[in-house]
């Protein structure tokens, strides 16, 4: 499950993890936008549910240096031995040029750059090296994990994912259907043993399918017209279909834009229905090669209505072991 959910405060997120842990659920993952950071959600979880597996997906490669990101997972990997994996990715220019005052220049080379520097930081190794977009100088960490977290690699299109097969110990799918896993998945060249595939699959789990749909629209609107996602559809065939989406997003119409993207389009990238049609369709990922789908729990009205029993009661039909694997 992603982590932490929204409109609890972290403070009572104890009886969250708690709830997910009885209804089945092996992992909790944060992301990192502009709500809470990537790492306190999971130290929090560390402490209440020791059984939880802790994952980022992902932490930025470029709103924190080098040093400070890798004390940042040792310290995480400390608390959680054995438990916890690095997810790591370039964002988006708006995340790190808007929002966080730093360049976005050169997002492969600069991902790649603190991967390699990561992989020997962890380790507890001097880092001593000019890497291409950057300098490190007798980096040395203090407290190397005695359990090195494995490093997964968000990754869209062929060069990433090529990266991430090469040189990640896993890979971070976002924003794609269960039939785009297996064009996702053929980039990334003969996998290691123990190279693992997650996704973040966003659920919306209502029988409203207009709500979903109205909700889906929004998402679709906000994510797909970021240009990295745009090529992204583009590369996974779908530059007619959302055309008219992009073309009225272009010309600064927002409505328009959402009314353009397709019902199909939206039930496939955004699975609703009720818990058990959603689980349904969550194994369809897994069956495609996904080993930990990660749910995006999105609101429905049922939870709005029916409060924290509702919510309760939701996990535990959506952790009914949907795939035999990591939730």
């Amino acid at each position: 499950m992603t982590v932490p959910l929204g409109g609890i405060p972290l403070a009572d997120h104890a009886a969250v993890y708690a709830t997910l842990d009885e209804a089945g659920f092996t992992d909790v993952w944060s992301s990192e936008v502009a709500g809470t950071d990537a790492f306190t959600p999971l130290a929090l979880a560390a402490a209440w549910q020791p059984r939880l597996r802790l994952g980022t997906a992902i932490t930025p490669v470029f709103t924190r240096g080098p040093g400070l990101l890798a004390m940042s997972a040792a310290a995480l990997a400390e608390a959680a031995p054995g438990r916890f994996a690095l997810g790591i990715g370039a964002s988006s220019p708006v995340l790190v040029r808007d929002w966080n005052a730093v360049r976005f220049d050169e997002p492969f080379r600069r991902t790649r750059d603190v991967l390699r520097f990561l992989r020997a930081a962890l380790r507890g190794e001097t880092v001593d090296e000019v890497y291409d977009t950057f300098t490190v100088r007798r980096f040395t960490l203090e407290r190397p994990p005695a359990v090195p977290p494995p490093i997964l690699l968000a990754a869209l299109r062929p060069g990433m994912l090529r990266l991430a097969g090469a040189e990640a110990d896993g890979v971070i799918l976002n924003w794609l259907s269960a039939d785009d896993v297996p064009r996702a998945l053929a980039e990334l060249g003969e996998r290691r043993a123990g190279f693992e595939v997650a996704a973040r699959i966003f659920v919306c789990p209502t029988e409203d399918a207009g709500y979903a749909r109205k909700l889906g629209r929004r998402l679709i609107t906000s994510y797909l017209t970021v240009p990295a996602y745009a090529d992204f559809h583009r590369w996974l065939g779908r530059d007619e279909v959302l055309a008219p989406m992009w073309e009225a997003w272009a010309a600064g119409d927002r409505r328009g834009a959402s009314a353009a993207v397709p019902d199909e389009v939206v039930d496939a990238l955004v699975l609703h229905g009720s818990p058990e049609q959603c689980r349904a369709e969550v194994r369809r990922y897994a069956d495609a090669g996904v080993d930990v789908p990660v749910f995006a729990l999105l609101p429905t009205p049922e939870v709005t209505a029916g409060g924290a029993a509702a919510l309760t009661t939701l996990i535990a039909q959506l952790g009914t072991d949907p795939v035999g694997a990591s939730t």
